[in-house]
Formats: C-alpha cells, sequence, structure tokens
C-alpha cells in the first residue's frame, strides 16, 4: 500500500486520513440526495433546506420544538414493557426490549410532558419510532392515556405526535386495547371541552391510525408522512384493483378529507399556537394551576 502514501516535510499521511471526515458531520437526503451538514440540518428542524424533506425527529426534539422555550415537565418516565405474553418469534421478546432499551435510551416508544404552547397549558405525548418502530404496547397506550387524563383534570389542551408502525404485535390483543383506551379518554376531554391536536408524522400506520391520531379535533400532517392502515399489498388484494400513486400520503389524504391540514414541521409552532389562540384563553405560569 506505499503508493496510496505520500511523505511531505518528514510528515507521512494516506488518501484516507486526507479524505476523512467526522463522523456524523454530514447527511444525504433521501428525498434529493443532497449531503447536508448536520449542524445546518439541526438548526432546519431536520428538514431538508434544498427539497424540504423531513427527517425523523425524536419525541425530545418535538417537545423543544411546541414547548415555550423549551420548559416542560415530564411524567411516567418509570413505566417499562413487560412480556406479559411469553412472547417468541426470531427471538425473545423480552430481549427485544432490553436492546431497543439499550440502543434508544428510552423505557419505550413514547414520552409525555406538560408545559404552555404559546401561552396555553398543554400536554403532549410524543412517539418515537426508533423504539421497535414505535409500536403502541401497552405502556405507550398507558402514557397516552395518563396524559389525556392530565389535560382534563388540569383543563389543558392536548397534543399526541404519532410516529409509529402500529400495534406492537408482540402483546397481542393487550397492544388492541389500548386503541380503545386512548379513545375513551378523548372522549371525556371532548366532553370537557379542550381541544385535541392531533399531528401525524411519518409513519403513521396500523391500529394508531385506526385510534387516536385520526381523532383530533384538528388533524395535521407532516409534509410526505405516510399515512395508512394496512400496507399497499394488503389492500391491493382486498380490493382487487391497482391503487392510485402516493395513496398513502399525507398529501393525499388531505385532498380526500381526512387531514384538515399539512404543515410545515417549520411552521407547526405558529400553526398550533394560532388553532389555540381560538381555542383557549392563554395562562401566565404554568406553576400556578
Amino acid at each position: 500500500m506505499d503508493w496510496f502514501k505520500r511523505q511531505k516535510a518528514g510528515i507521512q499521511t494516506s488518501i484516507s486520513e486526507q479524505n476523512s471526515v467526522p463522523e456524523g458531520q454530514w447527511t444525504k437526503c433521501p428525498g434529493c440526495s443532497e449531503i447536508v451538514n448536520q449542524r445546518q440540518l439541526d438548526e432546519n428542524k431536520l428538514v431538508c433546506p434544498k427539497c424540504g424533506h423531513h427527517f425523523l425527529m425524536d419525541s425530545a426534539g418535538y417537545f423543544d420544538l411546541l414547548f415555550d422555550e423549551g420548559r416542560y415537565e415530564r411524567f411516567d418516565d418509570s413505566l417499562h414493557a413487560v412480556d406479559a405474553l411469553d412472547f417468541v418469534d426470531r427471538k425473545p421478546y423480552k430481549s427485544r426490549l432490553v436492546a431497543a432499551r439499550k440502543k434508544t435510551d428510552l423505557n419505550d416508544a413514547i414520552r409525555s410532558g406538560m408545559g404552555t404552547v404559546g401561552g396555553h397549558l398543554t400536554s403532549i405525548a410524543a412517539m418515537d419510532f426508533s423504539f421497535i418502530g414505535g409500536s403502541m404496547g401497552s405502556v405507550v397506550g398507558e402514557v397516552i392515556a395518563r396524559a389525556i387524563r392530565r389535560a382534563y383534570e388540569s383543563q389543558a389542551s392536548m397534543i399526541v405526535i404519532s410516529q409509529s408502525g402500529g400495534a406492537r404485535m408482540m402483546e397481542g390483543a393487550l397492544s388492541l386495547m389500548q386503541m380503545a383506551k386512548t379513545s375513551a379518554h378523548l372522549a371525556r376531554l371532548s366532553e370537557a371541552r379542550l381541544p385535541y391536536i392531533s399531528i401525524l408524522t411519518n409513519p403513521t400506520t396500523g391500529g394508531v391510525t385506526a385510534s387516536f391520531a385520526m381523532l383530533g379535533d384538528i388533524n395535521l400532517a407532516e409534509p410526505g408522512a405516510l399515512i395508512g392502515f394496512a400496507g399497499p399489498r394488503v389492500i391491493r388484494e382486498t380490493m382487487g384493483q391497482d391503487l392510485p400513486d402516493g395513496f398513502q400520503t399525507a398529501e393525499f389524504v388531505r385532498d380526500h378529507g381526512f387531514l384538515d391540514d399539512v404543515v410545515d414541521r417549520r411552521e407547526m409552532k405558529n400553526r398550533v399556537v394560532s388553532l389555540l389562540n381560538h381555542l383557549l384563553a392563554p395562562v401566565d405560569d404554568y406553576q400556578s394551576r
């Protein structure tokens, strides 16, 4: 490999060393293939500055995006999923949980918090796709249910940010029960005449779409988000016909009446605040509640 090296002023370097780039400093956009500086991407709310592609954002990122000055109180961090069914597919569910917690530093696929959004007391639950595909198990359903209950007990608005592949199959019927539980709590929120804004991000599918994600008083989505219940192959085989291109994109879903709007992430805070301004009176201090 000597021909790959050169010596100059007594310093020997290799081509690979000359061309090395610090790991994680650059990211290739899947939308336009542009190479984007990670710092620039972070400053742009994880939206490609060239094509507008929305990269995945975790729950902490959405909290910083929406809560005033990024200040909020966290709840329900101690909840952990258990393997009640002793489920095993390619590997035991218990092992999957351990690996997911180690990889993400999360207890499960969701976080919840409370603070003010545009001066309005708001409870937010935000999902994380990085934890077993953002799948909805018992803990996810319980955290969302508690966040909703916290909203109506505190006379606050409610926001859920969905990012999920659907119900967690490793928990079977226990996972499906979360659809009914979260929906029941949302009914109580509605009875209290408190607003619920649902924000659908990429992807929002399966039992999550079939329950709380589509039950918002106002349903918003990020551009290009995959939104649907079953996969294209299942739908095609069930209907026995080809489907329109992009039929599960946020824009298609909005154009056919199932979403109120598609909102760029960089404008999401302003849009949410504007909506809450129409629906609620602001509070001066969350702690005073």
